[in-house]
């Protein structure tokens, strides 16, 4: 009779291109299926189904970052698979897929209103300077928010000589419209600088390449420095995970008719 191969904690780590610590890790935080122990040396019996797990939840684990909702179902499609529900598993993965794609178009969204806005296309017309409580009353922000966002140098805004009170025409409008969707649709703020930079410098094309590319020596703090191309990644790394899961179920239909057919 043949005696079942078992998969040590080393073979499962080099497979899925990690250090054994983080197996042991994933076992703990029960991302894996239970794993049994040997009963004479108390090893780890994995199991080819726990290798399959740990490549999917590695694959999984690439949405973390992404924080909110995408992090969220992530964690759910690896529960769903160290439960072994691979449908359940699959129909997460097809909504994560779903929610990238709403989360890029967005961000594609954002880019163009940026880019119509420097051409011109979207002018705000006022019939007067508006004060701060105004504008956070017109733009839906509050007035903190309009605070912060004039802290961190993403505008000027000229000053009522007579009592120094802020005051907002249609350049500053505008502006303002065009920070408020780009950090709605979760661009960093350090993004939103480097592109208003160049703006404030002359610079006008090329704009969401700058507004996706990190300059020389800028600290990386987050995923939304670079959100374009960083959508674009994990929309692939999406595609890929339902691919992977599908073939996992394919395979399990397979082996079920083989062990049919043989019996």
């Amino acid at each position: 009779m043949n005696r079942k191969r078992y998969l040590r904690t080393s073979e499962i780590a080099r497979a899925a291109n990690v250090h054994p610590n983080t197996v042991r890790l994933y076992e703990q935080l029960g991302f894996l299926p239970p794993v049994e122990r040997d009963p004479f040396n108390g090893y780890r019996r994995f199991t080819r189904e726990h290798l399959n797990q740990m490549l999917l939840a590695r694959k999984a684990m690439r949405f973390i970052l992404l924080g909110g909702s995408i992090r969220a179902t992530a964690y759910e499609v690896i529960g769903q698979g160290a439960a072994g529900d691979l449908g359940g598993a699959l129909e997460l993965a097809y909504r994560l897929l779903s929610q990238v794609q709403a989360e890029r178009a967005q961000a594609e969204a954002a880019a163009n209103y940026l880019e119509r806005w420097v051409e011109g296309v979207l002018p705000d017309q006022l019939a007067r300077p508006q004060r701060i409580g105004e504008v956070a009353k017109l733009l839906d922000v509050t007035i903190d928010q309009l605070r912060n966002w004039d802290r961190n140098r993403l505008l000027e805004v000229p000053r009522d000589p007579s009592n120094g009170y802020r005051l907002y025409g249609p350049n500053e409008i505008g502006r303002l419209r065009v920070i408020r969707i780009l950090i709605r649709s979760r661009y960093s703020m350090m993004a939103i600088l480097r592109v208003l930079s160049k703006l404030d410098a002359g610079e006008i094309v090329e704009l969401r390449a700058a507004l996706d590319t990190p300059e020389p020596g800028e600290d990386i703090l987050s995923v939304t420095d670079h959100w374009l191309s960083t959508l674009a990644r994990v929309e692939g790394d999406a595609r890929e995970l339902v691919s992977l899961i599908e073939t996992r179920i394919a395979a399990q239909k397979t082996e079920q008719q083989n062990f049919f057919d043989r019996n």
